[in-house]
């Protein structure tokens, strides 16, 4: 207080209490893609990091699913893909040709696996074409916000396999070089594969064209994962782009012609106004007329034609085929509020998932565990009875003793961020012993809560961490005269048993 000059009585408060260290939130993902739109009330949200907290506000600001549609082809003899049906010993393929894209997708398999929280930048509207640019100009905006911990850009497997990695890097320089408060998830381009695949090995060409730089703020998973997310109710004949060829199979199929006679019985009759009203114009009928009879229409398709179900199924199973990294942004998200950051987000279940996309047996884990190259690819594995599990926790700095471990990183980024954000209240602040003792005194209460959770190893406060502050300890006297406060701070972060061994052994009968 001033100087007293008035004679009176003052009241003067003191703090009893010093500042305190709050643990900062650790599983904010921030999601970049395509979405149908990006409005909030008429006011546009494309390229504006928005954030939400659940698929309704998605739905609200963002809009759903886009509108996949699928072209049928006969497959060509010299052809090696696989066909998705057979008709009269003809082989046909069945491709996605419009509606490619895969956040909407993405954010259900988030939200289904324990997501909360988190980021939407979207750069563009269904219809656009996937471009790189547009993908890295939406890593770029996270720039100005502070509290996404996680990169995700799932639509990066749809560009060639280049200037994926160029999204990816962009990602990673992002979160290493610039921000350095937040780490990558990324997908590997062609993940669906198998590594033996005769069009290449995509482990190994990713690894060889990410670089080197800022892996311990990413890691990758692998293979890709066939989920649950999109019903068969969801999708019918209106996702075929070319339905005179579905008329045509149908037809070969179901034995009937373009138009019933008068030999026609009346099962064949119904058949074919079946299969006519499928390029049917709907003229004269209301909105939810319409989709009452394309409802009746695919039910009737689907109890009549096995081809049809076999095709819708086929659209399903593309549709479901989906890159991991937004379920493991759920699961880091779930492990984080149940557990805390520092545990590893392995050995847990995925929801919503089938399958793996690829089998991996435990040899061929070993080369994307470990490798000389450093770069670790965390395997998703199918176990009986167990389900499909997470069976990995290394970022793609795998050599690294210090951040080979995921919990290990995000643990230090939660740690770094939530004193720094404590001890910005003591900028322009006496640099002095009073100083010096409070910050230490708030370091050190902040650790000993961690400490008592789990977070870091040792027997003690005194083995988990040690923080040094003051004149001849952390500074000199040019730091003092300069304005420089220098704090060390040392802690001990527990790491994942990754490899247990039990030892057995025989030993002399005693009785």
């Amino acid at each position: 207080m001033g100087q007293m000059k008035t004679p009176g009585v003052y009241i003067v408060e003191k703090n009893a209490f010093p500042n305190s260290v709050v643990e900062v939130a650790t599983a904010v993902p921030a999601f970049i893609g395509y979405t149908e739109r990006a409005d909030n009330k008429g006011k546009s949200l494309a390229n504006k990091p928005w954030r939400i907290t659940s698929m309704s506000e998605f739905h609200n600001y963002f809009g759903f699913a886009p509108s996949a549609s699928f072209e049928i082809t006969e497959k060509p003899a010299d052809s090696f893909e696989e066909a998705a049906f057979l008709l009269t010993k003809k082989e046909y393929l069945l491709n996605q040709n419009a509606g490619k894209y895969l956040l909407y997708y993405s954010m259900l398999l988030f939200f289904q696996n324990g997501g909360g929280p988190c980021y939407i930048v979207s750069v563009g509207k269904y219809g656009d074409d996937v471009e790189a640019a547009k993908l890295s100009k939406g890593i770029g905006l996270l720039v100005k916000e502070q509290e996404p911990t996680m990169v995700v850009v799932p639509e990066t497997v749809l560009l060639e396999a280049a200037d994926s990695i160029s999204v990816q890097q962009a990602a990673l320089a992002h979160c290493g070089g610039k921000m350095r408060n937040r780490i990558a998830i990324l997908d590997v381009w062609g993940g669906e594969k198998d590594r033996q695949d005769p069009a290449g090995d995509c482990i190994d060409e990713f690894r060889s064209a990410l670089g080197i730089n800022y892996l311990d703020f990413a890691t990758a998973y692998y293979p890709w994962v066939n989920t649950t997310i999109v019903q068969e109710n969801e999708l019918g004949f209106e996702n075929v782009s070319n339905p005179d060829v579905l008329q045509g199979l149908l037809r070969t199929e179901l034995g009937v012609g373009e138009a019933a006679d008068e030999n026609s019985t009346p099962k064949a009759a119904q058949q074919v106004e079946m299969i006519n009203n499928i390029t049917s114009t709907w003229d004269g009928k209301s909105d939810e007329e319409i989709i009452a009879d394309k409802m009746l229409l695919n039910k009737s398709l689907r109890a009549t034609s096995p081809l049809y179900g076999n095709l819708i199924k086929e659209m399903r199973e593309q549709l479901n085929l989906l890159p991991p990294a937004a379920a493991m942004a759920g699961v880091y998200t779930m492990v984080d509020n149940t557990r805390g950051v520092w545990k590893a987000p392995a050995n847990v279940s995925l929801n919503a998932v089938v399958t793996p996309a690829v089998n991996i047996t435990h040899d061929e884990q070993e080369d994307l565990n470990v490798t000389t190259q450093g770069k670790s690819i965390n395997a998703i594995r199918s176990f009986i009875g167990e389900g499909t599990l997470v069976w990995g926790a290394r970022t793609l700095d795998g050599n690294s003793l210090d951040w080979r471990y995921v919990n290990v990183r995000r643990t230090m980024i939660m740690l770094e961020e939530s004193i720094r954000l404590a001890t910005k209240a003591y900028v322009f602040e006496p640099n002095t012993a009073n100083t010096w003792v409070t910050i230490k005194s708030m370091i050190r209460n902040f650790l000993t809560g961690i400490w008592k959770r789990g977070g870091l190893a040792g027997a003690s406060p005194d083995d988990a961490f040690s923080v040094n502050v003051g004149l001849g300890e952390t500074m000199t006297s040019e730091d003092i005269l300069e304005g420089i406060l220098r704090v060390t701070v040392l802690v001990a972060i527990s790491r994942p048993a990754e490899f247990i061994e039990i030892t057995f052994q025989q030993q002399m009968q005693k009785s």
